[in-house]
């Protein structure tokens, strides 16, 4: 039973994970910093404040909604999404374009693996055609 479980340990998409949620959980220090101490004074000076949550409160019924809350969120959940995209993903993309380039490696487009198995029925099908049947009186012969 210990032996089954070392082997699951062991494995290598366990490792990769375990990494994967370490690192992210780093790299989420960087981005929390990115966007507290550079994007939302940035916007808190063109805005007046980063954050929205006194904007659009309503009272119904003794109840408060306040949609101020969500739209604090969705523009908390942008910048990070930004920060994300242009401090890592475009960057690194750029970097590896760079690589492939410098080691002679085309872009290859992903073929969908639906056209590849029709095309394949086309030309079984397109070989099939052109064969001389083997029995007598069919259209192909």
């Amino acid at each position: 039973m210990l032996n089954g479980f070392k082997n699951f340990i062991m494995k290598g998409n366990v490792l990769d994970l375990a990494v994967a949620v370490i690192i992210g959980t780093a790299f989420t220090a960087v981005v929390n910093a990115m966007v507290s101490a550079v994007l939302m004074p940035f916007i808190s000076a063109l805005a007046g404040s980063p954050n929205f949550d006194s904007f659009a409160v309503l009272e119904l019924n003794g109840n408060v909604v306040q949609f101020g809350v969500l739209l604090t969120a969705v523009v908390n959940f942008l910048l990070v999404a930004a920060t994300v995209y242009f401090v890592v993903v475009l960057p690194m993309n750029k970097m590896i374009e760079r690589r492939n380039r410098r080691l002679g490696i085309e872009p290859t487009a992903a073929v969908d693996p639906q056209i590849v198995l029709l095309t394949e029925i086309r030309d079984a099908l397109k070989t099939r055609a052109d064969e001389p049947s083997q029995f007598p009186g069919s259209p192909r012969a």
